[in-house]
């Protein structure tokens, strides 16, 4: 058998999970990355993506725009800015994700001379609609 770790999922709204799980996928900002029991410890940041949880049940996904996940060797914690079940992602939802990563663009693009925040918000705003792309759903215009 595996061996397991616990997993907790919360946004600001509410917890979303807390389960044990064999393996856990983060769409972690410098890449996906898959922990298992006895992972090293780590803290990363993550993107706009899809965070599935494998467990005795089955496999669960959530989408994520943002956050952080802490990695120990027991377990997985996840502070996402916003996640919600991948099966609760209407187009309106997804329209509202995008169009706050568009407005976060715009803003960002006010820095002159300034490339940091002008590229990641651009990188944010195409990870969302890459995320929309797996799931599915398209950004509107």
């Amino acid at each position: 058998m595996a061996e397991t770790l616990q997993f907790d999922l919360v946004s600001p709204e509410r917890r979303l999970a807390s389960l044990e799980a064999t393996a856990v996928q983060i769409p972690g900002a410098d890449g996906d990355m898959t922990v298992m029991g006895s992972h090293a410890a780590t803290i990363t940041t993550l993107r706009p993506g899809i965070l599935s949880v494998t467990h005795a049940g089955g496999t669960d996904d959530y989408v994520v725009s943002g956050g952080f996940a802490e990695i120990s060797a027991t377990g997985v914690s996840v502070l996402a800015e916003q996640a919600l079940p991948k099966g609760d992602v209407t187009q309106e939802v997804f329209d509202g994700m995008v169009k706050a990563a568009r407005d976060a663009h715009a803003k960002a693009s006010d820095f002159v001379n300034e490339p940091g925040p002008v590229d990641d918000a651009a990188k944010l705003l195409a990870d969302m609609v890459a995320m929309g792309d797996t799931i599915g759903l398209s950004a509107s215009n």
